[in-house]
């Protein structure tokens, strides 16, 4: 399986387990309240939704990934367009970020 794929699936198995929230508002209001442990934005969201989203995420030192692109990240949780995603449980968050991570390190591939 390509590490793309395992990224995606794990982002399906959080959707599932409701261990992740989607879209701007809500991925938002879980970044304030500091119940989000990973975040997500798509690599094709807009340069004020990245910054927005960095800012708060660094503030809070939430670590923050940009990764795939908004169809791709909604299609995996099972809901339309998704530019944003907050991964709430610790462990899933520390696999996905380990996935990810992996993937810079490999040039981004």
């Amino acid at each position: 399986m390509k590490r793309m794929d395992k990224i995606l699936s794990l982002l399906g198995l959080a959707a599932r387990g409701r261990n992740l929230v989607s879209g701007e508002f809500s991925t938002e209001k879980a970044v304030k309240e500091e119940k989000a442990f990973l975040v997500i934005v798509s690599e094709d969201a807009s340069a004020n939704t990245k910054k927005l989203f960095t800012d708060k995420c660094n503030y809070r030192n939430i670590p923050i990934y940009y990764y795939g692109e908004k169809e791709a990240l909604g299609k995996a949780i099972g809901k339309q367009m998704r530019t944003s995603i907050a991964i709430t449980d610790p462990g899933m968050a520390a696999n996905i970020a380990k996935h990810l991570e992996d993937r810079k390190e490999d040039g981004g591939k």
